[in-house]
C-alpha cells in the first residue's frame, strides 16, 4: 500500500498500485485484484481515479503506439499512452488528434473515461467521437471489442463511464490533418456576460477555438477575457522551446485569498485588456499554457483545492450564471483560473459524457473547509434548479442527489458494469 492523491491532492489516502505490464498479460493481471479502478496519469481532479484502501490499475507502462495509417488517420494504442506524445510523434507528419482537453499530460485510457472536451467542441464534439474500436478487458477474464458500430450499447457505457465498464486496454482513434503547429490567434476583452455570449456566438463559424477567461470576483457584472483561434496560414519555421517552470514546494498557505484575488484578476484583466490583437502562435502555449508550469497544482497549499466545472443550458445559462457569479464573490472564494466556453449542439457519445449544449463554466477553488462546502451547496442548487450538471473528471464532494438529476441516464450503466470495477466516486455516488 502506498499513498495516492489525484490532482486536486485533497487526500492521499493507501492503495495498493498493480503496475500493468503488457497488453498480452492483461487477463491474467487483472484477476483476483478485488475491486479496481484504472488509473491513467492521475489528472482527474477528485475521487474518479481513487479506490481508498483498494487496488489502482497502472496503465503507465501500457504506452505503445501498435499501427498508424499515413492514408487515413487511424491511430491503433494502448491505454497508456499520454496525448502529448501521440502530438510529438504524429504532428511532424501532418497528422493531429481532433481535439485535447486543458492538458496534454493526459491517457488516451483517461481521455475516453472521461470523454473529454477542448476548445473546439463547438466544431468537433468530445473525445468519444473520434474513437473507432476500443479493446475492454474485464475482471472476470471477458475480453471485448466495442465501438460506434460494435456493441455501441458497450460503447456509450464506457465513454465517459470513469473507467466501471472495465480496463481499456487499447483504442483505435480517427486523427485529423493539420498542416503544422502554430496558430493565428486573437485575444479580445469584453465587460458584460451579454458581450460575451455574442463574441462566442459570433466566433464559433468562423474560429476553430474559443475560450474565454472571466473575472469571477466582480459578481454579475462580468468582465473577461475572450480568446480564439485557426490553424495559421503561415507554418514556416520551428516553434520555439518551451520555457519550463515549476512550483518546487507546496506554500504553507495558498495565496490565493479574500484579499489576493480581486487584485490578481484586476491586473490580469487589464494587462490583457491592452493586448487585442492577432499574433501568432505554437498550438500548445496556445491550448496548454500550465502544461510549463510543472505541479501548479501545488500552489493551492497543503490542503489541495478544488475544482467545480458546471454546464447549464443556453435558454437559462445566462440567469443561472449571474446568480453563480455573485454567489461567488460574495463569499469571497472566487477563482484565478475561471474558465468560460460555450458547448456546441452536438450530442455526446457516452451515457455520462459531461459535454450538452450550454455554457460551461470551470472555476478552482483553495480547499478551505467548510466554508468551501457551504459555497458548494449554494451554487448546486442553482445549476440543479437550471438543468445543469457538474463534471465527473473533475469532482470531488457532489452529492449524489445532484449526481442523479444532472445525470438521468445514469441508471442504463448498471448492466454494463464490471462488478470488479469501483472508485471512491462510484461508492459515493452510485452507492458500489
Amino acid at each position: 500500500m502506498r499513498p495516492v492523491s489525484s490532482w486536486g491532492r485533497l487526500s492521499a489516502e493507501p492503495h495498493l498500485v498493480a503496475e500493468l505490464s503488457d497488453i498480452a498479460t492483461l487477463v491474467s493481471e487483472l484477476s483476483g485484484k478485488g475491486p479496481a479502478i484504472p488509473l491513467g496519469m492521475g489528472r482527474s481532479y477528485g475521487d474518479a481515479c481513487l479506490n481508498p484502501g483498494g487496488t489502482l490499475l497502472s496503465t503507465a507502462r501500457l504506452d505503445r503506439f501498435h499501427s498508424f495509417d499515413p492514408e487515413t488517420g487511424r491511430l491503433v494504442c494502448e491505454a497508456g499512452v499520454q496525448l502529448r506524445d501521440i502530438q510529438r510523434f504524429l504532428l511532424p507528419r501532418g497528422w493531429s488528434l481532433p481535439l485535447i482537453p486543458g492538458t496534454q499530460i493526459v491517457s488516451v485510457g483517461g481521455a475516453i473515461a472521461n470523454d473529454v472536451h477542448g476548445k473546439n467542441h463547438h466544431r468537433v464534439g468530445s473525445f468519444g467521437h473520434h474513437v473507432r474500436t476500443l479493446t475492454l478487458v474485464r475482471t472476470d477474464g471477458q475480453v471485448v471489442d466495442c465501438g460506434p458500430g460494435v456493441r455501441p450499447d458497450l460503447f456509450a457505457a464506457t465513454v465517459g463511464g470513469i473507467g466501471l465498464t472495465g480496463l481499456i486496454a487499447t483504442a483505435e482513434l480517427q486523427l485529423q490533418p493539420v498542416a503544422g503547429p502554430w496558430l493565428d490567434t486573437e485575444i479580445l476583452s469584453y465587460r458584460s456576460l451579454e458581450e460575451f455570449l455574442t463574441l462566442a456566438d459570433d466566433s464559433e463559424s468562423l474560429w476553430e477555438h474559443t475560450v474565454s477567461w472571466i473575472d469571477c470576483t466582480v459578481g454579475s457584472r462580468s468582465r473577461g477575457i475572450f480568446l480564439r483561434a485557426n490553424p495559421a496560414v503561415d507554418q514556416s519555421g520551428k516553434p520555439p522551446l518551451p520555457r519550463r517552470l515549476a512550483v518546487p514546494v507546496t506554500p504553507p498557505l495558498s495565496p490565493f485569498n479574500r484579499l489576493t484575488l480581486p487584485v490578481f484578476n484586476s491586473i490580469y484583466y487589464h494587462l490583457n485588456r491592452h493586448r487585442s490583437r492577432a499574433r501568432r502562435r505554437p498550438f500548445d502555449t496556445f491550448l496548454f499554457p500550465l502544461d510549463d508550469i510543472q505541479d501548479w497544482n501545488r500552489l493551492y497549499g497543503p490542503r489541495g483545492f478544488f475544482q467545480y466545472q458546471l454546464v447549464v443550458p443556453r435558454d437559462v445559462g445566462p440567469a443561472a450564471l449571474r446568480d453563480i457569479l455573485d454567489i461567488i464573490a460574495r463569499s469571497g472564494q472566487g477563482s484565478f483560473l475561471a474558465v468560460i466556453k460555450t458547448f456546441g449542439e452536438r450530442a455526446s457519445a457516452g451515457l455520462l459524457s459531461f459535454p450538452t449544449p450550454g455554457i460551461t463554466l470551470s472555476l478552482d477553488f483553495p480547499n478551505r473547509g467548510q466554508n468551501t462546502e457551504r459555497l458548494f451547496v449554494e451554487l448546486d442548487a442553482v445549476v440543479r434548479s437550471a438543468g445543469g450538471r457538474l463534471y465527473l473528471a473533475k469532482d470531488a464532494r457532489m452529492p449524489r442527489e445532484v449526481f442523479e438529476a444532472g445525470y438521468p441516464r445514469a441508471p442504463e450503466l448498471a448492466k454494463f458494469r464490471d462488478p470488479g470495477m469501483s472508485s471512491g466516486m462510484s461508492r459515493r455516488l452510485m452507492g458500489q
